[in-house]
């Protein structure tokens, strides 16, 4: 024992000619703002300006529904759940490690030799070892498998977020293809009307034959919109099935009308820039930093010396009804002090360069994130004005529709101007259609970018 002292002490000193300082841990320097381009007045706290079940802002409860059937039944949301679970017993395999093992043992052996006589022998043994875990080398592994674990939830959340507003797009898309293709329809109409006038006026002598290949040209051209439009519904149609966990086809979302049936929620003004830290990308970046930081520290203690504890025990006998009357024990503890092993040097080189990947990445989402806030309120301001202008043409129309239509029946205009001044409008509503889909995207994507009514996480918390 005293021996075993001695060498403790020398491994001791030995020890302290490394170096296994590692400085407390903090959040990588990384860009930040104020507040956005788009917000001049941050004035809404977080848990106004997005609740947790904000697609209901859109008061469809068609949608709802979707996405409570996507949530329990997209398998990609599936997936990530699983790796949680996985993240979790690799926490408890690493806090194993500091744990002592047990093994035990029986066996028999029967000799004979020419001229002697059978001889045969019963043993049973048991031996425990235990690597003490003096410097905490394993305990710093049980804190990276944790960052894991975390970041790993952090994943799940950031991919529920996103089935969410997929399956609210894509609904919004599906929506807005029934609807154009109703609107198609009545154009088709429209212009198979004036083609008729015009083929009466080409036989009167009224109008060239190339206008009348024109008009024709124009249904051709209409009537391939109208079948692309139906193909990319059904398209649209077998995303959300997937995105659902529902085989293609075996899904259908009802006709309906996406300005009828989708409200354009009202997003508040001011969004504090401090809701980015709510994104659960940026949150299980930075634990996938401190993981890197923990291993580090690891890899640092891999420099120290490493106690070992072994013991024995068992009994040996001639006779199996005599093994269990005599015993034999012994400890035997150890110390492996590593004086010149490259791999310990590499891998703390290793354990840094990871270290600076997962911190440039850090910084990488950080700074995707500010982008896609930005340009969600860009579009969202945009779209907005767009829609006021879009919404003053249709007024306009409306009322050159009325003028026309009463001058049709006092004979002062054509059937024919009729139906162009109906294309016209047509033509904008359309427009402004689109216009209503986009900005439904435009605040989805923005609810999306701002973290989606998550609660703000603190990693650093989780580093002490």
């Amino acid at each position: 024992m005293r021996q075993v002292i001695v060498t403790g002490l020398g491994a001791a000193l030995l020890a302290g000619c490394a170096d296994v300082s590692m400085p407390a841990y903090q959040r990588p320097e990384a860009p930040a703002k104020a507040s956005w381009t788009q917000s001049q007045n941050p004035q809404a706290s977080a848990a106004q300006a997005i609740a947790p079940d904000w697609w209901r802002e859109f008061r469809d409860p068609y949608l709802d529904q979707l996405v409570n059937k996507a949530i329990h039944g997209n398998f990609d949301v599936k997936i990530l759940a699983a790796r949680i679970q996985v993240a979790n017993s690799q926490v408890g395999e690493a806090r194993a490690g500091a744990l002592p093992t047990l093994d035990a043992g029986a066996g028999a052996s029967f000799e004979k030799s020419t001229g002697q006589k059978f001889t045969k022998q019963f043993n049973l043994g048991t031996q425990v070892n235990w690597d003490v875990d003096v410097w905490g080398k394993v305990e710093k592994g049980v804190q990276a498998q944790t960052a894991e674990f975390r970041a790993s939830e952090a994943d799940w959340r950031a991919g529920y977020l996103k089935l969410v507003s997929d399956v609210s797009t894509t609904y919004f898309q599906i929506l807005q293809f029934d609807e154009q293709i109703d609107q198609q329809q009545k154009t088709l109409e429209k212009n198979k009307q004036i083609l008729g006038i015009y083929e009466a006026m080409y036989k009167n002598g009224l109008l060239p034959n190339t206008r009348v290949l024109q008009q024709r040209a124009e249904i051709n051209r209409l009537t391939n919109d109208l079948l692309e439009l139906r193909r990319a519904r059904e398209l649209a149609g077998n995303a959300l099935a997937t995105l659902l966990g529902t085989p293609a086809g075996e899904f259908r979302v009802p006709d309906g009308r996406l300005q009828e049936r989708v409200q354009l929620p009202v997003v508040p003004a001011g969004l504090p820039a401090e809701l980015l830290k709510r994104r659960p990308d940026i949150v299980a970046a930075e634990y996938r930093v401190l993981e890197s930081y923990d291993l580090t520290g690891q890899a640092k203690l891999a420099q120290l010396p490493s106690i070992s504890l072994t013991g024995r025990g068992g009994t040996s006998s001639f006779a199996l009804t005599d093994l269990l009357k005599s015993f034999t024990f012994g400890l035997l503890p150890s110390i492996n002090i590593p004086i010149f092993d490259p791999g310990v040097k590499a891998r703390i080189k290793t354990s840094e360069a990871q270290a600076k990947v997962a911190e440039e990445q850090y910084r990488k989402t950080v700074i995707d994130a500010f982008e896609e806030v930005e340009n969600a309120l860009v579009n969202l301001d945009a779209h907005k004005k767009q829609r006021t202008e879009l919404q003053q043409q249709i007024d306009h129309l409306k009322v050159v529709a009325a003028q026309v239509e009463a001058q049709l029946k006092e004979g002062l205009v054509s059937q024919l101007e009729v139906f162009e001044t109906e294309r016209s409008l047509l033509s904008a509503q359309l427009a402004l259609l689109a216009n209503h889909q986009q900005i439904l995207s435009d605040t989805v994507t923005l609810y999306k970018a701002l973290g989606g009514g998550w609660p703000p996480e603190d990693v650093r918390n989780a580093s002490r």
